[in-house]
């Protein structure tokens, strides 16, 4: 049995059946409205910006939260690796996950926190 540690584990394994995702499909587009945030179940989710990939996310990882949050539109590309499927969270969810469970709201603001500082890494190279 699976040992779960975070609040977002718990939700990636509550969920029977997760999307899955053809390697290559769009998941979403730079400047999209976001209505979805989604947890990587299995495989991989490239992000890019143009033609510049920005990162690779794997199983337990987060992509389209940020939209969620400061309903911006969706910063990067989101386009499915091998073998991926994913939960999605809607807006909706997002929101009652975040009134009930204070701490799911910290877990996503590390997440996106440790995003940026890869991201500062990269800049300063």
């Amino acid at each position: 049995m699976t040992e779960i540690h975070t609040h977002i584990e718990a939700l990636m394994m509550s969920e029977e059946r997760p999307i899955p995702f053809a390697e290559g499909t769009v998941i979403f587009e730079e400047g999209e409205t976001g209505e979805s945030m989604y947890i990587v179940r299995t495989g991989t989710v490239e992000l890019w910006i143009s033609d510049r990939l920005l990162e690779t996310v794997g199983s337990g990882g987060l992509v389209g939260e940020m939209a969620l949050i400061d309903s911006s539109p969706r910063c990067a590309r989101a386009v499915a690796g091998p073998d991926c499927s994913m939960v999605v969270i809607t807006r909706e969810e997002f929101d009652e996950f975040v009134r009930q469970v204070p701490g799911f709201a910290r877990e996503v603001m590390g997440l996106m926190a440790q995003r940026l500082r890869r991201s500062n890494v990269i800049a300063k190279m």
